[in-house]
C-alpha cells in the first residue's frame, strides 16, 4: 500500500513537473515580442532562480571541490546553451516547433553512443532514430522546403546538441560512488549559467521598462513582472524540484513517459495562449517524434552488449542513460528520465 502510495505521489509529482517545465516557452515568447532579446530572457530566468536556490548550493558547497568540472559543463551546456538557443528559436519559430526539434536529443545521444562511444545499439533504437527523423520532417514541412525561419530551426537544433552534452555530462555525474546529489548540480548549474550568460547577455544593456509593463499574449495584455516569476518560480525552480522527487519515487523510464507530456503541454499552451496553430500533418509528425524519442530513451544497451564495436569505451559517459535531474541521482536503473535540467 505505502508502495503505491508513493507511486502516485512520484506520478503526480512528475506530471508537474512536465507541466511547469512545459510553460516556459509561452512565458518568455511575449517578453521577446515585448522587446527583450532572447539572451536577456534567458539571464533573467538564470539568474534569478539561482538567487532562489542559493541556500541549495551552500548546502552542497563541497560539490564545487568534488565535482568542479560536472558543474562547469552543466553549467555552460545544461542552462546556458540549452535556454539561450531556445529562446532564440522560440523568437523565429512557434513553441512546440522549437520543443519538438529539440526532442531530437536521445536520438543524437544514440547517435554519440554508436559513432563516438563505439558502441552497438538495439534495433529498437535505430527504429526510435528514424521514427524522430521522420516525425520532425513534418513537423517542419520539409517537401515544401522548410515551412519555417532556417535559422529558428538551426537554434532549436543547437538547443538539442547543448542536451546531448548535458544527457552525457549528467550520466558520468551519477556514476559510482562520488555521484553529485541532483540538487546541488541544479543549484550550480543555475550559478556557473548565470556568471557565463552575464558574460555574453550584458545585462546592463537590459531594457529594465519591459518588465514594468505589460506583454502580449494573443491579445490579452499581461504584466511582464508575472510571465518572469512564472518563468523563474514555476517553470525552473518548481520544475526542477518536482522533477528531481520524481524521480526519485518512481524509476527512470517512468519519469521518461510522463515528462514526454512537456511537449504535448508545451504545444498546446502555445496553441492556446499564443494562437499558434499546427497542422494535422504537423500534430501527426511531433507524435512521431515523441514516439521515437521515448523509444530512443528506452533502449539502453544491455549489460552484454556494453563492450566497445572498435576501440576503447569513452570514459565520459555510458549512453543515454540518464537526461534529468535522474541522471544526477545515483539510482542504480538511469535507463530514462526525459530531459529535466536541459529543458526548456
Amino acid at each position: 500500500m505505502q508502495a503505491s502510495q508513493g507511486r502516485s505521489v512520484g506520478l503526480g509529482l512528475a506530471l508537474a513537473s512536465a507541466l511547469a517545465f512545459g510553460g516556459s516557452g509561452v512565458a518568455a515568447k511575449p517578453l521577446i515580442e515585448a522587446g527583450l532579446e532572447p539572451l536577456h530572457v534567458t539571464w533573467l530566468r538564470a539568474a534569478f532562480a539561482a538567487v532562489v536556490m542559493l541556500p541549495v548550493a551552500w548546502r552542497h558547497r563541497a560539490l564545487v571541490r568534488r565535482r568542479p568540472a560536472l558543474l562547469a559543463g552543466f553549467g555552460l551546456l545544461a542552462v546556458a546553451g540549452v535556454q539561450a538557443c531556445y529562446f532564440a528559436a522560440i523568437s523565429r519559430v512557434p513553441v512546440g516547433v522549437a520543443l519538438l526539434v529539440e526532442y531530437l536529443a536521445p536520438a543524437l545521444v544514440l547517435a554519440w553512443v554508436r559513432f563516438v562511444q563505439r558502441r552497438r545499439v538495439s534495433r529498437a533504437a535505430a527504429v526510435g532514430v528514424v521514427l524522430a527523423a521522420g516525425g520532425l520532417a513534418c513537423v517542419v514541412e520539409i517537401w515544401s522546403g522548410l515551412g519555417f525561419d532556417a535559422l529558428g530551426l538551426l537554434l532549436a537544433l543547437g538547443a538539442a546538441c547543448c542536451q546531448v552534452g548535458y544527457f552525457v555530462l549528467s550520466d558520468h555525474g551519477g556514476d559510482g560512488d562520488d555521484a553529485a546529489d541532483p540538487l546541488g548540480v541544479i543549484a550550480y548549474g543555475l550559478l556557473v549559467g548565470a556568471v557565463a550568460l552575464t558574460a555574453v547577455a550584458r545585462p546592463w544593456n537590459l531594457d529594465w521598462s519591459v518588465l514594468a509593463g505589460r506583454a502580449d499574449m494573443d491579445g490579452v495584455r499581461i504584466p511582464s513582472v508575472l510571465l518572469l516569476a512564472w518563468l523563474v518560480l514555476v517553470a525552473t525552480v518548481v520544475a526542477y524540484l518536482t522533477g528531481v522527487l520524481a524521480v526519485r519515487r518512481l524509476s527512470p523510464p517512468v519519469a521518461g513517459v510522463v515528462a514526454c507530456l512537456e511537449a504535448v503541454v508545451a504545444t498546446v499552451l502555445a496553441w492556446v495562449l499564443l494562437g499558434e496553430h499546427l497542422g494535422a500533418v504537423q500534430v501527426a509528425g511531433g507524435a512521431l517524434v515523441l514516439a521515437g524519442a521515448f523509444i530512443a530513451q528506452t533502449s539502453t544497451p544491455k549489460a552484454e552488449d556494453a563492450a566497445p564495436v572498435i576501440g576503447p569505451v569513452d570514459p565520459v559517459g555510458h549512453g543515454p542513460y540518464g537526461t534529468g535531474p535522474a541522471a544526477t541521482s545515483g539510482t542504480a536503473d538511469r535507463s530514462a528520465a526525459a530531459p529535466e535540467s536541459a529543458r526548456p
